[in-house]
């Protein structure tokens, strides 16, 4: 069913009545329209026409070249055909139009000349050649055609265009009474929307273009708002719980803060505000924090936990790999020395002994914070009383795992984290269920990386820079797509370049080899030894860790480039910059397609990678971005969340003025809302 619905009931007749209560909507008609998707009248009136069909005459004088318009004029001669070819035919007709004698010439359309008489007003309607003041017809109609701007339907073979509009032509006439606006007013007047009775109209029945513009930009409003309407309402019916609440306030934390190594960049305390905000409501907090690597994520977190501490519960941070986790509660443990917080690590190599006399203090709440992988939800690990589950990398993990670890506590609060920026148009739609935070500032001091992109005929250039680093003391990663040589792509292999990288660096520098085909203890040791620079050069496939710190990287290598998505590229570029000094990537790639040269002028002019994953959505499309396990984005009838990001930014921010007011449901002036989002929720399933 569309995002649209009925609003006020009257007692004959409701937007909610089958099509089959329309004159001359038998069985047949009916087969036809349900194989559109129209069931109700309200479908039938919101199936809006893909395209329109624009014969409204202009003045020559307005006209681009090339451009595609309808002139109006007056047969100034007698039509001439020339025949060519097998079976081919040139209808030239002179078409008077003021003082202008305009040549219109009609390829294989002669039957048109027994039409046509001198002194004749006609429209004709084709492509204008303005350097000759010619055009080439299309289609030519009389002059007193009604039909000037006429819509145009997704149609099936079981009915016309014609039988279409005349049915919706019908219900609009007989329903025209009960079509009335489910936007509260002051959104209305808010953003200057039309009346839904007016974009019902225009969008099916439109004098011209403007009448289009204004409609279709209220529908794309009016869908994206009913949309964000039922993630609200569905949000906060499923998340409220009074065991939520975590009461411990900024002014409680600010000791902590103050105490911290370094500043709060901005937006840092911009996020810290939103989360505990979040936690001091009766609401089970769902929120992913998306920022930048080394925009300062695990100190947001950091306060998170101590704020969940402070009030008598547990936190967990879970993360993807047994060196991360390791990596956090090395950093955890120096931030909250002198604090209440008790830690432990927990991952899969944990000995067996050590667990067993963890396991209880866990249990019994005496260990406060708990960080480790995969280990942390399983069985028999039990929890005193989790009131927060941060998750490292949250897109590691699967939904029944994350949801494991929700399930550990009675309402354990989630916050999950994200270096991978995520395009706000995703994050408002297929992210729709979490609220969002970012971190969009990176701390003073840090050094913007520097990207070049060069050709494969350069790469003698970038050993010479290379080797120039390494000499520094410096390390460097070398990324490649592939494990192992393949005959279907042209493209680099890991194997290979890390024979040819020893090679070439002799004995003066160690590299390291690192791929998916490895087992864990394996790329454990070869990250160890890269972090503990005892491998100079990491030559790595894209397995190369996420969120593991090594400062001394400041070289990121990548070859074939241009086969690697932008989010990806960026993601693969944060893993150098971590240390005080200058830190450089250097994209290889002879790109073939237009995309490719696209991602690599976007990867060199930019570092922002929010800037950057938007351009990767409009480039690549949802579906490849997000990959086959995840949904992607919803489908919508008029609007489109990629090109109408604004709308549906401003929807989204709407929604939450209504629904945070927690009486929101008991205002008169949302009871037409109200209707409206039990009929959308009666016809949609959200997984």
């Amino acid at each position: 069913m569309a995002v649209f619905s009925s609003i006020r009931r009257k007692p004959m007749k409701n937007l909610n009545d089958s099509v089959s209560t329309l004159n001359g909507v038998g069985p047949k008609k009916q087969e036809a329209l349900f194989d559109l998707d129209i069931h109700t009248i309200f479908d039938l009136l919101t199936y809006f026409p893909f395209r329109y069909e624009d014969f409204v005459p202009k003045e020559i004088q307005e006209i681009v070249d090339q451009q595609t318009v309808t002139l109006k004029g007056e047969i100034a001669a007698e039509p001439t055909i020339s025949f060519y070819g097998r079976r081919k035919s040139r209808l030239t007709v002179r078409l008077l139009i003021d003082h202008d004698v305009i040549p219109v010439t009609f390829f294989n359309q002669a039957w048109l000349k027994k039409q046509l008489q001198i002194g004749q007003k006609v429209l004709v309607h084709g492509k204008f050649n303005a350097v000759s003041k010619s055009m080439t017809g299309i289609k030519l109609m009389k002059s007193n055609s009604k039909n000037n701007f006429s819509a145009i339907y997704s149609v099936n073979n079981k009915i016309t265009q014609k039988a279409l509009q005349q049915i919706i032509q019908q219900a609009f006439t007989e329903y025209y009474d009960v079509i009335d606006d489910f936007v509260p007013k002051w959104i209305i007047d808010k953003f200057r929307l039309e009346s839904f009775k007016k974009v019902i109209h225009d969008l099916h029945f439109p004098k011209n273009h403007d009448d289009v513009k204004a409609a279709l930009r209220t529908a794309k409003f009016n869908e994206f708002f009913l949309f964000q309407m039922q993630l609200q309402t569905i949000k906060t019916n499923h998340q409220k719980n009074e065991d939520a609440r975590i009461m411990a306030d900024k002014l409680t934390l600010m000791p902590f803060i103050e105490k911290l190594p370094y500043h709060l960049t901005g937006a840092q305390d911009c996020v810290v505000n939103e989360i505990l905000a979040d936690l001091h409501r009766p609401y089970v907090m769902n929120r992913l924090l998306q920022g930048d690597v080394g925009s300062g994520k695990t100190v947001v977190a950091a306060i998170t936990i101590l704020s969940t501490i402070l009030s008598g519960k547990q936190a967990v941070m879970l993360a993807p790999t047994e060196i991360l986790a390791e990596q956090h509660a090395n950093g955890l443990a120096k931030l909250f020395a002198g604090t209440d917080v008790n830690i432990a690590l927990l991952t899969g190599a944990t000995p067996a002994s050590a667990r067993k006399q963890m396991l209880p203090r866990i249990k019994n709440g005496e260990i406060n914070l708990i960080i480790g992988t995969h280990a942390l939800f399983q069985d028999k690990v039990k929890y005193n009383d989790l009131g927060l589950a941060v998750i490292d990398e949250q897109h590691r993990f699967g939904v029944n795992q994350r949801r494991k670890m929700r399930e550990k506590g009675k309402a354990t609060n989630v916050l999950s984290m994200t270096a991978t920026p995520i395009p706000r148009t995703l994050s408002i739609t297929a992210y729709g269920e979490m609220d969002v935070s970012v971190i969009d500032e990176l701390p003073g001091g840090r050094k913007p990386i520097k990207t070049t992109w060069i050709k494969n005929s350069q790469i003698k250039t970038m050993l010479n820079f290379l080797q120039k680093h390494l000499k520094n003391n410096e390390q460097a990663y070398v990324i490649v797509p592939l494990i192992e040589e393949s005959e279907v792509m042209d493209m680099r292999n890991v194997t290979e370049t890390f024979e040819k990288f020893q090679q070439y660096f002799g004995n003066k520098y160690k590299v390291g080899l690192l791929h998916g085909k490895l087992n864990e203890n394996e790329k454990n040791t070869v990250m160890q030894d890269f972090k503990d620079n005892k491998t100079q050069i990491l030559v790595s496939t894209t397995v190369v860790e996420v969120g593991v710190d090594v400062s001394n990287a400041s070289v990121m290598v990548i070859f074939d480039a241009d086969h690697f998505g932008l989010a990806q590229l960026h993601q693969l570029r944060g893993r150098v910059g971590r240390g005080s000094q200058q830190s450089y990537c250097v994209l290889i790639a002879d790109p073939k397609t237009e995309i490719g040269i696209k991602r690599m002028n976007v990867m060199s002019s930019s570092t922002d990678g929010f800037f950057i994953s938007q351009k990767d959505l409009e480039l690549r499309g949802p579906g490849d971005l997000l990959g086959k396990q995840q949904s992607g984005l919803p489908s919508f009838q008029v609007g489109d969340p990629i090109a109408d990001l604004n709308i549906l930014s401003a929807a989204q921010d709407v929604a939450k003025q209504v629904t945070d007011n927690e009486n929101w449901k008991d205002l008169d002036e949302n009871q037409e809302l109200l209707k409206n989002l039990t009929t959308l929720n009666e016809n949609t399933s959200f997984d």
